[in-house]
């Protein structure tokens, strides 16, 4: 019988060009299908919830690879691990009904963002968080990212590159916390445009150091205009942290 598995893996994205196969450099899938392969005997297709551009990390990542063979999913599991290198970790198993898809069927996500805020660097974060020596001002930033809550318009918060046309999304959490020298902004939402998140830390940096004032965030949702926000965020900071396919899920204290 032909059997639908949902995976959730984690990986480090510093040596990968996101999750995506590309022809001419090394992604998630391609090593995931590798090691699929080697479990099952063939190569098998997998499909993820969600593209991330390179150097991005996921602390929990779905994707689904249908097969007929017979072995368990925790069986599934731990022969994957020994098969995947250090950077790559399959976190469980399970079998999902036939027409489950792990983006489609989604119903939104959280990443979250961290910041190394500390006039040294910290090498053992160089690859996992954005070093920023300059002072936060965290309480003001989380004040700001609440104007985010909400259904917009979030064009001026999309980098060129992405083909939506629909560019309204939902955001039903985000905050910014400080724990001694890390800064993580948390945001949750029924889905993200293209570098989405980035732009919005690019923002919320901006704000802290007075160059955007901290009451714009509305204007610049209003005026759709990429140029209104500030930079993307560097890539290394990023990390996709849940996938939700219940609707509940978006809106629960977690």
């Amino acid at each position: 019988m032909r059997r639908h598995l949902l995976l959730t893996i984690q990986y480090r994205g510093t040596r990968y060009h996101g999750f995506q196969v590309q022809k001419n450099a090394l992604s998630v899938a391609q090593v995931l299908q590798d090691a699929v392969e080697r479990v099952f005997g063939e190569r098998l297709d997998v499909k993820g919830c969600s593209r991330t551009d390179a150097g991005v990390h996921a602390n929990r990542f779905a994707l689904t690879l249908r097969t007929n063979a017979a072995i368990s999913c925790p069986a599934v599991t731990r022969a994957l691990n020994v098969n995947l290198p250090d950077d790559i970790a399959v976190l469980g198993c399970r079998e999902v009904p036939e027409d489950f898809h792990p983006r489609y069927s989604c119903k939104g996500k959280r990443y979250i963002y961290k910041i190394w805020n500390a006039q040294v660097k910290n090498v053992f974060l160089s690859d996992l968080a954005l070093h920023w020596k300059y002072p936060l001002n965290t309480e003001r930033m989380n004040e700001s990212a609440q104007a985010f809550l909400g259904a917009h318009d979030f064009a001026a918060f999309c980098s060129a590159g992405g083909k939506k046309e629909d560019t309204i999304r939902v955001v039903t959490k985000a905050s910014v916390i400080r724990q001694g020298e890390m800064v993580q902004f948390s945001v949750t939402g029924n889905g993200f445009l293209y570098n989405m998140v980035r732009i919005m830390v690019g923002t919320l940096l901006e704000i802290s150091r007075g160059a955007i004032s901290p009451d714009s965030i509305p204007a610049i949702l209003e005026s759709r205009m990429r140029s209104m926000a500030g930079p993307t965020a560097p890539p290394h900071g990023l990390y996709l942290d849940e996938v939700f396919y219940d609707e509940a899920d978006l809106f629960e204290e977690k």
